[in-house]
Formats: C-alpha cells, structure tokens, sequence
C-alpha cells in the first residue's frame, strides 16, 4: 500500500529568510535588491510548485550491521555503515519519493537563459528548499501514523549521501510503480524532475532521530552541508578575530 500526499507550496511555509540564509545572508541582513528578488521567486514558486510524494513500508527487513547488507522487498541494498548503525533496530521501514515538479527548474532555467542569472539561481534554491520540505512533511506524515501503534521513527537517508551510492537509487524505484508522483530515473540514476527526493526511514521501537549530521556526509555539493560549513568557518574567524 503507498500513502500518498499532496500539498500546496503554502503549505511548505518556506520564510524569504530561510532563502536567504541557503545563500549565505543573516536573517537581519540581506542586502538590496536580495529581499524584493527572493520576495518574487517566491511567487513565482507558489504558482509552479506542485509538491507531491508518498512511501510504502516493508515489515520485517534484513538488516545485516556487520556487513551493511539491507534486504527488503526482494532488492539488496548497500547503504553504508552510517545508515546501517541508525536503522539497525528497525523492525520495519518506508521507502519515500517526492518531488515539487519540473516547473521551477524550467523556469529557473529560462530565467537564466534570459540574462537573469540571479533570479534563476534563486528559483533553484528555493525549489532545493521546497523538495526537501516536502520530504520533510512525508517524514512527518509517517511519524504521525507510526506514533498511532508506538512506534519511532529515524532520519530519513537517500541514495548519494553518507556513502551510499546514488546507483542503488534504482533499487529503490523499483520497489514502486513506474514514474511513480511523476518521477523518473535517468541513465546514472538520477531523478528527473531534479526537485526530488527519495530515500528510507527506520521504524521501531528503539529508534530516534538526530536531524542534519554532516559530519556522516563527505557530499561536498550538498546546499545543507555548504551552508552549515560556511557558518563554522565564520565562527571559527570570529574568535580568531577576538
């Protein structure tokens, strides 16, 4: 059974600050004309966005945490020591897909072709931001019906972070319908639309979550890592400066 949910970017309640700060301005700082830009890159984004996704659970997965072997609905999956040692208790998981659509990245694109460059790039993080946010709702969706029976949930992990390899991201397509919530994978498994995301959720009794841990993540081009990255290395010139 696939639990499916839509949403409406309003729902996602992304603030112009949380923009601007995925580009690297304080929340009391941001420079003209940054405001009015991301302001309307946000509208913008209200009317294309159409976020969308689901997951399916499988009870009673083969969690192997010696040789990080995960096998689940008939697939092998090789998800790395780090996912392996947060989802090792789970006595079921989900498999989750979503996505904002294609729209943004189109206009995004166009914006860019255009000689607009920086809107273009903003429509970009904001659809990063939507995509993730949608994830988080789904997230969010099964923590509430798995709290129904007493059961936790982990962080979500997808394919291509913390050392797992972005191939097995066709794995887990399998295990749902074709071009399920419209998305697709290319040659390199690569989801398309590009605003997408897709990865599992340990469910259990003794499991927790710990949000963003980039310290299990070596993916240098993760917007998250950038960011959390930048704001150590700002704290770390201050009290050199003091």
């Amino acid at each position: 059974m696939i639990f499916e949910y839509n949403y409406s970017f309003s729902d996602l309640e992304i603030p112009l600050t949380e923009v601007a700060g995925f580009m690297g301005f304080e929340p009391d700082s941001i420079p003209d004309p940054f405001s009015d830009i991301i302001g309307k890159g946000l509208q913008t984004a209200a009317e294309i966005c159409r976020p969308v996704g689901g997951y399916i659970v499988f009870n009673h997965p083969e969690i192997d945490s010696k040789t990080g072997i995960l096998r689940v609905g008939g697939k092998t999956f090789h998800p790395a020591k780090v996912v392996i040692s947060q989802i090792k208790n789970a006595t079921s998981l989900a498999f989750f897909i979503c996505t904002v659509g294609k729209q943004i990245s189109e206009k995004s694109k166009e914006f860019s072709e255009n000689n607009d460059p920086m809107t273009g790039y903003i429509l970009d993080v904001i659809g990063s931001i939507a995509a993730d946010k949608t994830a988080e709702f789904i997230q969010k969706e099964l923590e509430i019906n798995c709290s129904k029976s007493g059961f936790k949930i982990s962080d979500r992990f997808s394919p291509g972070y913390c050392e797992w390899s972005v191939s097995e991201q066709k794995l887990l397509f399998d295990l749902f319908p074709p071009k399920i919530f419209g998305v697709e994978l290319t040659e390199t498994s690569l989801m398309y639309p590009v605003k997408s995301v897709s990865g599992l959720i340990g469910i259990g009794n003794n499991l927790s979550q710990k949000g963003y841990q980039c310290h299990w993540c070596n993916d240098k081009d993760c917007f998250v890592g950038k960011l959390n990255r930048k704001k150590k290395d700002e704290k770390k010139l201050k009290k050199t400066v003091v």
